[in-house]
């Protein structure tokens, strides 16, 4: 196996007194069974391939939101995942400083890891944090592709532990983390998003925002009061697809 072998694997009655740990060894232990290039495959995902999955998956989101009754509010919500990640990896950084836990290959012997030189602390997982973060507001933006978007935040997780870089409980806290600090903030963000992509949607740059052939706002009439006449009312549809 390419990977690296730390030491000589624990007992069993060790692995078995800490949940955390017995899961660990046993998604683990699924890379020392694995075939070298089956390893190389979930390293590159883990490392890099989800991320650019999620990528392309925002980039679809947009087309399809630019065609929408509400763009506007739609790539509005899209705008609001980078930040939400950016904003949830800044989070992490204390949490890290002040929980200081060390990666699982250097407190547990016998670990394949896929991936060396990961010095930094444990808890918690970056990379579960970014994944969910982004996945979570791209459900707020369209759902088809925001669940895919969570799929791929938890297999993330998975490959995290099966690499040995993390235990089980960083991933959890990180996935966590990326959905607490996405869904708590969105309210204020679309507060303060749909406006400038409203106006940019009047501008030059407007294809950025809406299609051509996007479907202009519905309107209705709806009886203003007795002796008044009536007035139109604009109606969006919801945010949401």
């Amino acid at each position: 196996m390419a990977g690296l072998a730390v030491g000589h694997p624990m007992s069993t009655a060790a692995s078995g007194s800490n949940p955390d740990t017995s899961v660990l060894y046993d998604i683990n232990g699924l890379a020392k069974a694995a075939p070298n290039w089956a390893d190389r495959a979930v390293e590159f995902i883990g490392e890099y391939g989800i991320v650019f999955g999620l990528g392309v998956l925002m980039l679809c989101a947009w087309w399809s939101a630019r065609k929408r009754e509400d763009a506007p509010a739609g790539v509005a919500a899209l705008l609001w995942a980078p930040l939400a990640a950016g904003l949830a990896l800044l989070v992490n950084v204390p949490i890290r400083g002040f929980v200081k836990r060390p990666r699982p290959f250097l407190d547990h012997s016998g670990l394949e890891v896929l991936v060396k030189g990961k010095t930094d602390y444990s808890f918690v997982s970056d990379h579960a944090t970014l994944t969910m973060a982004l996945g979570v507001a791209l459900f707020v933006a369209h759902r088809k592709y925001g669940l895919i978007g969570i799929g791929l935040a938890f297999l993330e997780g998975f490959c995290r532990v099966y690499m040995g870089v993390h235990y089980p409980t960083d991933v959890v806290g990180g996935l966590a983390l990326g959905t607490a600090v996405t869904l708590l903030l969105a309210p204020l963000a679309m507060m303060l998003l749909t406006p400038l992509t409203r106006w940019v949607a009047g501008t030059r740059a407007g294809r950025l925002v809406r299609s051509r052939k996007a479907a202009a706002p519905v309107v209705t009439a709806e009886p203003a009061g007795r002796g008044l006449p009536e007035q139109p009312v604009h109606r969006d549809n919801d945010l949401a697809a």
